[in-house]
């Protein structure tokens, strides 16, 4: 048909076979390790834009405020301080300072003081949150299963998701480096 584009030609596809990689062969310049990282923050990039869409179209907030109130429904009673989410986005907190605001002005979060640390402030979800949230899981849930389908298909969404929980469990290696060369020490 005059105008359109045969999918075939347009480049890698969308189905998450590594073949399709240019860097897949290991002839790139980049170990494996850091393909490996590349993969991941693409599989990451293309769930991140479909929650954009949906969570501003849908929940009225931008991304970076729905990752906040996700923190906050992740935690024991729904609290956590500001501090702490900074570190957890890597976001600087003058940045976290405003979405936090938005958030307060919408009636999602509750800031307060943390007790006997005068500069520390707490966010906790509102029951509006909680509400919005509840409403809006299952269409999220779905917008993550389909761009990780999209993206990696699903027997390595599975295997992915069960990857990232053990990574997520386990202490954070943080290895001696030999000052001289960055390369790890040998204990022994």
């Amino acid at each position: 048909m005059p105008g359109s584009i045969d999918p075939a030609s347009t480049g890698p596809s969308q189905t998450g076979d590594a073949s399709d990689c240019p860097a897949s062969d290991g002839g790139g310049l980049l170990p494996a390790e850091l393909r490996t990282w590349m993969r991941v923050l693409a599989a990451a990039g293309a769930v991140e834009q479909q929650l954009r869409k949906h969570v501003k179209e849908a929940m009225g907030v931008s991304h970076d405020e729905f990752l906040i109130l996700c923190l906050l429904a992740d935690q024991p009673g729904n609290t956590l301080r500001m501090t702490r989410i900074a570190e957890l986005l890597g976001r600087p907190k003058t940045r976290l300072t405003y979405q936090v605001a938005c958030l307060q002005h919408a009636d999602l979060v509750a800031r307060e003081s943390v007790c006997g640390d005068r500069r520390g402030v707490a966010l906790t979800l509102t029951d509006k949150a909680r509400r919005l949230l509840a409403q809006h899981t299952p269409a999220l849930v779905g917008t993550v299963n389909q761009a990780l389908a999209d993206s990696i298909g699903p027997t390595q969404c599975e295997a992915l998701s069960s990857l990232l929980a053990q990574a997520s469990a386990a202490p954070a290696a943080t290895p001696d480096l030999d000052s001289r060369t960055g390369d790890a020490k040998t204990v022994g």
